[in-house]
């Protein structure tokens, strides 16, 4: 894939469930460490040589546009797309700017990944479907017990989940999933991903290292002890 495609990052969100802090910021913008989360994102895909960013912007964009003006970075093309608009149509309004590219990448505002971006590009291209998603294990969040009648056999501190698989972002497409989205009020997650399971043109690329979203204050916490330990587990 050639690194100079830009990566689109959805920022759109009402982000309800972290209302703590999104009374007065976008989600993306919630500071993990001394950096909001999105430059943390964008620092994952500019390790792997990706120099282009597309954010799709909706609730308190200004706030965004704001930070990125002060950062005079001329490679993060800032574009509104709407305060209520879902998240394929958010893409769909994109269309004009990737249109011309065989093949972009885009991922969701609020999540951290130790994924390998060289190996999901590589997947994506063996086996020539219009779609990538990166599928996880979720983090389990309390410590798990493994019973036989009222006796613990074993227990585990915060495991990850040893059965399903959900989506942790971090999409490869080409541009045929244009075809795929009819509005502002597609939903990325429902009908296009729908029919492109149909027509069994969406693959998933198993990434079975760290991943964790940032979806509710509990979260953002968990984050930010991470960054403390210095042990930080995705690309910056």
């Amino acid at each position: 894939m050639n690194k100079n495609v830009p990566v689109v990052i959805l920022c759109g969100g009402y982000g309800t469930r972290i209302s703590e802090e999104t009374r007065v910021k976008p989600k993306p913008m919630v500071l993990i460490g001394n950096k909001p989360i999105l430059s943390h994102i964008i620092g994952i895909y500019k390790y792997y040589g990706f120099k282009k960013f597309i954010l799709a912007l909706g609730y308190k964009s200004s706030y965004i546009k704001k930070y990125f003006s002060k950062k005079n970075n001329q490679n993060i093309q800032l574009v509104y797309t709407g305060k209520e608009t879902k998240t394929g149509g958010r893409l769909l309004r994109l269309k004009k700017f990737l249109i011309k590219e065989k093949t972009f990448m885009l991922t969701y505002g609020d999540g951290v990944s130790s994924i390998n971006i060289s190996k999901l590009i590589k997947f994506h291209n063996s086996h020539g479907k219009i779609a990538t998603i990166t599928a996880t294990r979720p983090p389990v969040r309390f410590g798990e017990l493994d019973m036989k009648k009222n006796s613990v056999i074993s227990f585990k501190e915060k495991p990850q989940a040893s059965k399903g698989w959900i989506n942790a972002g971090f999409f490869v497409f080409n541009k045929e999933i244009f075809k795929f989205i009819k509005n502002d009020q597609t939903m990325l997650e429902k009908e296009p991903l729908e029919k492109l399971v149909k027509k069994k043109e969406l693959n998933a690329y198993k990434h079975e290292g760290f991943w964790q979203c940032m979806d509710t204050l509990r979260d953002k916490v968990y984050l930010n002890k991470l960054l403390k330990t210095r042990k930080i587990p995705w690309k910056n």
